[in-house]
């Protein structure tokens, strides 16, 4: 109450106050009031520009400061990680003794890559260039000759500060007219305490500036590099100081310098910021452009916030509106709308897309609809009276949908209640989708998977798939289960017997993860198979396994296990490896047979050398014409005659015994020994000199001894055959043993090469002299050669045979045969 009596008073006295001033008062009032707000507005803008400008110019200069600030810091950067690196330089220098060439190539590679980097010199302890590397772009004055001494006094200062305080030492700027300027940096090369020179690096302050200044700095700025007594030494800067002091209204520049470190002597870098704006605050501009925009603003700002909402509305809908048709448009599920009644009261592009028919055809008709199978009429018409009376499938339902041309396809409805703004049910909306693709997929899937599992129960050979260390299988076919049952204890057996993982019983229940959850399983997926043979006591059978790692289907790491039965298989090479043991053993009884009567040629002469001996003993004892002495040198000569048929019936018997394959570190010597023992009994009944070459200190050979004598028995046997077939004369009846060591394809081997002086081998003949019960002897039986390479490849090594030529002519054949010296594998005869 007391309220409404107050304003009416005070309303009263300002309607009264304004009575009473005169007409011309009033007009002034009503002339000077919005000409005191509009000076009111305009002084507000001019104190808020002055503002603003002064706060822009500070942001600026911080701007400038922080820049230059930051390209000095690129700068000492770049320029500590030069001087890093020609420490490392003079330390290499020192401790390793580079030589002037070896340091030219390193100078060049650096100064190629900085090219800051103008020069590079090595000078020793009295200042005389060693060596040196100037880039092609660097001026006349910085080349220097080998062997000249420092001239520059910069240079010469900067050495000798270097020498005494063992750092590296900057020196003044060194002009090269009119190519500008350069700084010299000296880094001492210390050798055990001791200056030994410097390296002497020669950086461009031109180039300093080009390639230690960040771009974008560069382009804000205008940037030089100058002395203690403002000599720009690189880069410029405009003449904006004489402006200003010519023209004091215009704006001063921005400018901010920083010592230039590490370079120091009074080094300095110093920016300007280009002219990027007009000063506006003082210009006419600003008053015209001031007035008119409050006028503007003062007419125009009514009706802008007026028309603001009707255009934020309109907007609005104009957004919703497309965005709905163009959620509707770009859909690939079809959709469609029931009312209460059934009827169709709205469907989306798609769903036309997928049944052939129009919107217009669609909207409004009513069960049953057109795009159903007549031979479908009654189920889909039972789904339909469910759909209405909201007896619905969360999961949804497949149906058998006609297009407008006839053709069939399947497809998932999904239904759901449509409901208004208000919140009341309305109808019916269905989402369709084209299952037709999805459906073949999977129908295929499924047929391949059963003719997958089809093979592999099939398979001769157990496949089974477990986790690693558990014994759940996760699959096994036929054959496993035939051999080990449904149960994963065959599968662990199979892999800890071919060691390809340790047994691992795991205890752990069937819901927690393996033990390797979370590592990175890779590199074990992708591996290759591993395979070993195991024998399995239980099946008195020998398996061949094989083993992989994969991922399973649930992302599990398992292994699978591959086991075929390969007890034909080893039964038949034990057999086979049975068969040429008899035959290698065969072959030296056929080589000593065919040996018979030159080995007993060669036991007659050291038994008739005894019997002579002991006849003499006898009649000179009977005589008594015999001192002990005389009777104690014969016994000793018997003896020895006694030794020597010992050894040749020794060498013999070890040669054909039948033994089986031992492998063992054998003597190279002492084995060629052996053979051309036995080999040469037979070359000097034919006549044939053997002339044996041995390479000194011959490794020692992981071999079967009797086995490598056999070989080389035989290819002398061979050559001296062949030599008495070609009727050479006595100066040509030679055969030559050569045993030295040699590299092959990356691997050291032992190679026994036989030269023989005969007619060779014939080109046709060559390829075919391996082959079983082929001979080119006509006594021969075709089993030694065949039986010598089996031997070699038996020991990892191999075995040629080529013709010696004089010009055109064959003047005799080489066999050959190398042996690897660190040979582990393990013998199994062929």
């Amino acid at each position: 109450m007391k309220a409404q009596k107050i304003q009416p008073k005070r309303s009263h006295w300002w309607n009264g106050w304004w009575r009473r001033l005169p007409p011309a008062r009033q007009d002034r009032f009503a002339t000077l009031g919005p000409m005191l707000a509009v000076f009111v507005f305009l002084a507000a803008i001019v104190v808020s520009m002055a503002y603003l400008r002064i706060d822009e110019l500070e942001r600026e200069q911080q701007a400038v400061t922080r820049d230059v600030e930051y390209a000095q810091q690129s700068i000492r950067l770049r320029l500590l990680e030069r001087q890093e690196q020609l420490m490392r330089l003079a330390r290499e220098t020192s401790a390793q003794g580079m030589s002037p060439e070896a340091f030219e190539s390193e100078a060049k590679s650096m100064v190629s890559r900085h090219p800051e980097l103008m020069a590079l010199s090595w000078v020793d302890a009295q200042g005389v260039v060693k060596a040196t590397y100037v880039a092609a772009s660097a001026p006349l004055g910085m080349q220097r000759l080998l062997g000249q001494k420092l001239a520059e006094e910069q240079a010469t200062a900067s050495f000798e500060s270097a020498k005494t305080l063992q750092q590296p030492v900057y020196s003044k700027p060194v002009a090269h007219k009119p190519n500008g300027y350069s700084v010299v940096l000296q880094v001492p090369v210390i050798e055990q305490g001791q200056t030994q020179g410097t390296l002497m690096a020669e950086f461009g302050m031109d180039g300093v500036m080009r390639y230690g200044i960040p771009s974008e700095i560069a382009a804000r700025y205008a940037l030089a590099i100058q002395d203690s007594e403002q000599n720009t030494l690189a880069g410029h800067l405009p003449m904006l100081d004489a402006l200003y002091r010519w023209v004091p209204w215009t704006r001063q520049p921005l400018q901010y310098s920083v010592m230039l470190a590490p370079m120091g002597n009074g080094l300095i870098l110093k920016a300007q910021g280009y002219r990027t704006s007009q000063d506006i605050v003082g210009s006419g501009f600003f008053w015209v452009l001031g007035s008119l925009s409050a006028l503007t603003i003062w007419m125009l700002i009514g009706t802008w916030r007026h028309t603001r909402k009707r255009i934020q509305t309109q907007q609005a809908l104009y957004n919703e509106t497309n965005f709905r048709r163009a959620m509707e448009n770009s859909m690939l599920t079809g959709m469609r709308a029931l009312d209460k009644q059934g009827r169709i009261s709205y469907v989306n592009p798609a769903f036309c897309d997928m049944t052939g028919w129009t919107e217009t055809e669609l909207v409004g008709q009513t069960a049953p609809f057109t795009y159903w199978p007549e031979e479908d009429h009654e189920y889909l018409q039972t789904r339909l009276d469910d759909e209405l009376q909201g007896r619905t499938t969360p999961g949804g339902f497949e149906v058998r949908v006609k297009r407008k041309d006839g053709s069939r396809f399947d497809a998932r409805m999904y239904v759901s209640p449509l409901i208004d703004t208000k919140g009341i049910q309305t109808g019916w909306m269905t989402s369709m989708t084209d299952i037709t693709e999805p459906k073949r997929i999977r129908e295929e899937l499924t047929a391949s998977y059963e003719r997958f599992t089809t093979v592999l129960e099939s398979l001769d050979a157990a496949v089974s798939v477990a986790p690693l260390g558990r014994n759940e299988l996760l699959f096994s076919n036929r054959m496993y289960r035939q051999w080990f049952g449904p149960f994963g204890r065959g599968h662990l057996s199979l892999i800890v017997q071919a060691g390809n993982l340790p047994a691992m019983p795991s205890n752990q229940d069937d819901d927690e993860v393996d033990s390797l959850v979370g590592m990175p399983t890779e590199a074990l997926t992708a591996a290759n198979t591993e395979n070993a043979e195991v024998y399995v006591a239980d099946l008195e059978r020998w398996l061949e396994v094989r083993t992989r790692y994969l991922t399973w289907v649930d992302g599990r790491l398992a292994q699978m296990v591959i086991a075929s039965d390969i007890t034909p298989r080893r039964n038949a090479e034990e057999q086979a490896a049975r068969q040429s043991e008899r035959a290698q053993s065969a072959s030296r009884l056929i080589t000593m047979g065919e040996m018979a009567s030159s080995v007993a040629h060669e036991l007659n002469q050291p038994l008739t050398a005894i019997s002579n001996y002991c006849t003499g003993m006898m009649s000179r004892i009977q005589g008594q014409r015999i001192r002990p002495e005389e009777l104690l040198s014969a016994l000793e000569k018997t003896a020895k005659q006694a030794q020597r048929a010992g050894q040749i019936i020794q060498r013999i018997r070890s040669f054909v015994k039948r033994s089986e394959p031992n492998r063992t570190p054998s003597d190279v010597v002492q084995m060629v020994s052996n053979a051309t023992e036995l080999a040469d009994i037979e070359l000097r009944r034919q006549q044939v000199r053997l002339s044996p070459y041995i390479a000194a200190r011959m490794p020692p050979l992981m071999v079967d001894p009797i086995l490598i004598e056999q070989v080389l028995i035989n290819l002398i046997k061979n050559a001296g055959e062949a030599i008495a077939q070609a009727e050479r004369p006595p100066s040509k009846r030679l055969v030559e043993l050569q045993v030295g060591p040699k590299r092959v394809d990356e691997q050291d081997v032992v190679e026994f090469a036989i030269h023989d002086s005969g007619k060779g081998v014939p080109d046709e003949l060559i390829e075919r002299i391996y082959e079983a019960f082929y001979s080119t002897k006509t006594e021969g039986m075709g089993i030694g050669l065949k039986l010598c390479r089996s031997i070699v490849e038996s020991h990892n090594g191999q075995m040629k045979v080529q013709n010696l030529y004089n010009g055109t002519e064959v003047v005799g054949c080489c066999f050959s045969f190398w042996i690897p010296v660190n040979s582990r594998s393990v013998l199994t005869p062929t």
